[in-house]
């Protein structure tokens, strides 16, 4: 498996809901839980990923 180097998300808040995500791999995004570090991850596709955030971003 990569290693991947995780960064909390700047929009996570200090309640423990926390999202990290790991785009130091070529070709790949990979996402998790801040609270379960050795739990399951979301490994997708850097389109993938950018149009989820853009999705986030329309929300009202």
């Amino acid at each position: 498996m990569p290693h991947f180097e995780f960064v909390k998300s700047s929009y996570s808040s200090g309640n423990g809901e926390c999202v990290e995500v790991a785009r130091n791999i070529p070709r790949t995004v990979a996402v998790r839980d801040s609270k379960r570090p050795d739990g399951p991850l979301l490994v997708l596709a850097p389109a993938a990923w950018d149009s989820f955030a853009a999705g986030l971003r329309r929300q009202p």
